[in-house]
């Protein structure tokens, strides 16, 4: 292909929006030409290089948007600590068509026992299906909502969360908030009520949320609206850092012992 040629082509995937096509075509032209490939082969291996690139791209910008913490990975989550029942559930979870249906994931168990982990893994998992996820912790999600309730911005807010299928919150009633915080919560709760799905990871039972919302007719309404479809992960298991850090010290005694 001469010069010219080639400028045309590169300005003709520059306006086009092809990416995929011209950063691999001078490549597949070199193996077409060894390998005699037909046209319609060649322009085929093309257009799946195109489709891998946009993929790829796709992915990462989901990645970056959902403000995920990407080091709680599928890969490095320990998912036979979890009781069969629980890991058969998260295996359905992996597959999103919770999602679809717009049921809600609530997590629970007690610190350290991994519920941020897999939450945010089975984030992950949902992204790589081309499904819009947003994380946040409880208070920082608070906080965004008051601002934007003060500022008389709360519905565009709302709005702007519901663009994400999957919402996930963190340290679900960690920190005790005010009324007028839990009542903007609230409002988000019901706003996405059967629109989209919400994964909480609480160390708190249904028992104790009268502590986070503060009136017992919002409990009761709140977890009304998030069990009506859902999936509960009682995450009864001892705490993942403790046995970590457990593990560590009889290393050391034993390093010890042996000399």
């Amino acid at each position: 292909m001469n010069n010219s040629h080639k400028t045309k082509l590169e300005a003709c995937c520059k306006s086009l929006h092809l990416p995929g096509i011209k950063a691999y075509y001078e490549e597949l032209s070199r193996v077409a030409e060894q390998e005699t490939m037909r046209y319609e082969e060649y322009l085929l291996e093309l257009l799946l290089r195109e489709c891998e690139v946009r993929y790829n791209n796709r992915i990462a910008r989901l990645l970056r948007e959902s403000r995920l913490p990407l080091e709680k990975n599928l890969h490095n989550f320990e998912l036979k600590r979890l009781p069969y029942k629980l890991q058969h559930q998260v295996k359905a979870l992996l597959e999103g068509s919770f999602v679809e249906r717009s049921e809600n994931v609530l997590a629970f168990g007690n610190p350290g026992s991994g519920k941020t982990h897999l939450l945010s893994a089975i984030g992950g998992e949902l992204i790589h299906q081309n499904r819009r996820v947003f994380y946040t912790t409880c208070s920082l999600l608070v906080e965004e909502l008051l601002r934007a309730k003060r500022e008389l911005e709360l519905k565009r807010v709302l709005k702007r969360f519901s663009r994400f299928e999957v919402l996930i919150i963190d340290d679900f009633g960690y920190v005790k908030q005010e009324r007028e915080e839990m009542e903007v919560l609230f409002t988000l709760m019901n706003y996405r009520y059967e629109r989209g799905s919400i994964m909480i990871a609480s160390n708190l039972p249904f028992s104790k949320w009268e502590v986070i919302f503060k009136d017992p007719m919002i409990t009761a309404a709140a977890i009304d609206r998030l069990v009506h479809h859902s999936v509960i992960l009682e995450m009864n298991i001892p705490s993942y850092r403790m046995e970590e850090a457990k593990k560590v010290k009889k290393g050391g005694r034993l390093t010890y012992d042996s000399n």
